[in-house]
């Protein structure tokens, strides 16, 4: 700021100075122009009337030959005598004789108005730098306040309680900021909610499979010689209590897989041709249940930067449901639209409904008759989150099916 303030400085003493130096040089020239012009005997006209020029015009007038070999055209110089400054032109009006009319201005004034200039320009700019200085030190402390605040509340912030920040103690200015920590901690509190529940579902389902694995094991090894239907049975019944974990390990191996898409470099895509995408690719398999989907997508186009693997997860969850409840020869209605600044994707199906009093975004709950691992929901959940959207889940009015709808913010 100093540099800019010195280099700003230089250049306006510079420019007033050149400003007031061509006026003088030219008015020099002007008055030796005038003498020449019009007095033909210039030598006689100056010796003569040298007192009314120097009273009227403020010049010093005399003639002198200068012998120069080459011609030296008309010049002005500075000249300091007797504490004064000058400003003396030499102005050639016989080439012949080489004689020169010199001119001598007194600009004594002139000067000493430009060192005032200069001060005048130095006292300025040492308040501004001053002001400067004071006014940066009120609004570093004004702007670190707020920083502070943020860096101590995040710092005492318990991991466990992670409660948001007050906006209403902060400057307006850091609003914006305020609120995208506080959107940031609601990701945290969620994220680790989420692993939470996903951690102590996912030890209650296996812990079941095992204890009936182990009930049925010890149940064949207490017997004196089991017959090979007894052991058959015994085993049949641990083949499929495995299974029933490997769909729960591949459910929560999916989540992951989920949240390591979050990380995923956003890219700009078309949000309406990349779901009709998706849809046209769940047509094959409706088909196989004679289901039909129907595509109500707007508007025509609607670009946006987003995760597209996040978004697939969400679609595939969403349809993969739509299409096992729904019975056959029944209908799909897939549909988007803009509401506000959400892009709102809605999918109607004809099945069996679901039970509202459950929480089916939590992990491992499902309906009575779901066949899957109850984390498919869950997912849809956290990968509506990770966008900064919301998914909910109803009946239909007419009590015919299920109404899933994604918001996910346009901006």
């Amino acid at each position: 700021m100093a540099v800019l303030i010195l280099l700003f400085s230089i250049t306006l003493y510079k420019y007033f100075s050149y400003i007031i130096d061509r006026e003088l040089k030219a008015s020099l020239f002007k008055e030796a122009g005038y003498i020449v012009s019009n007095y033909p005997d210039v030598e006689k006209a100056i010796n003569e009337k040298s007192q009314i020029l120097k009273s009227t015009l403020k010049i010093d007038a005399r003639v002198a030959c200068i012998p120069s070999k080459p011609y030296i055209p008309a010049y002005t110089k500075i000249v300091k005598r007797d504490d004064k400054i000058y400003l003396e032109g030499y102005f050639p009006y016989d080439h012949i004789r080489q004689r020169y009319l010199i001119l001598s201005k007194d600009i004594t004034h002139q000067k000493y108005m430009q060192q005032r200039m200069v001060h005048a320009i130095v006292i300025l700019n040492s308040l501004s730098l001053i002001f400067i200085l004071i006014y940066a030190y009120f609004l570093s402390g004004t702007l670190i306040k707020p920083i502070e605040y943020f860096s101590n509340r995040l710092a005492k912030m318990n991991a466990n309680l992670l409660e948001p920040i007050d906006l209403a103690t902060i400057p307006k200015e850091f609003y914006l900021l305020g609120e995208s920590i506080n959107s940031l901690i609601q990701k945290i509190r969620s994220f680790l909610l989420y692993k939470k529940e996903l951690f102590v579902g996912a030890a209650h389902e296996l812990k079941t499979p095992l204890a009936v694995m182990k009930i049925k094991c010890q149940v064949a090894l207490m017997k004196k010689n089991p017959s090979i239907e007894q052991m058959k049975e015994a085993l049949s019944a641990t083949v499929s209590s495995i299974d029933d974990m490997n769909k729960m390990i591949s459910g929560i191996l999916e989540f992951g897989r989920a949240e390591g898409a979050q990380f995923e470099s956003p890219m700009n895509i078309d949000m309406v041709d990349f779901i009709r995408k998706r849809v046209e690719e769940f047509e094959l398999l409706a088909k196989e249940k004679s289901i039909t989907i129907k595509s109500r997508l707007n508007p025509v186009y609607c670009k946006k930067s987003i995760q597209p693997l996040i978004l697939t997860q969400i679609l595939q969850n969403i349809l993969q449901n739509a299409v096992r409840f729904t019975p056959e020869g029944k209908s799909i209605e897939v549909s988007s639209h803009i509401d506000g600044n959400n892009f709102v994707i809605t999918v109607k199906d004809e099945g069996c409904g679901i039970d509202e009093s459950i929480d089916l975004f939590a992990p491992f709950n499902r309906s009575k008759d779901s066949e899957g691992t109850g984390l498919g929901l869950f997912l849809v959940k956290s990968a509506c989150d990770a966008l900064g959207g919301s998914v909910s889940i109803r009946n239909r009015d007419d009590k015919k099916g299920t109404i899933a709808t994604i918001y996910i913010p346009l901006q």
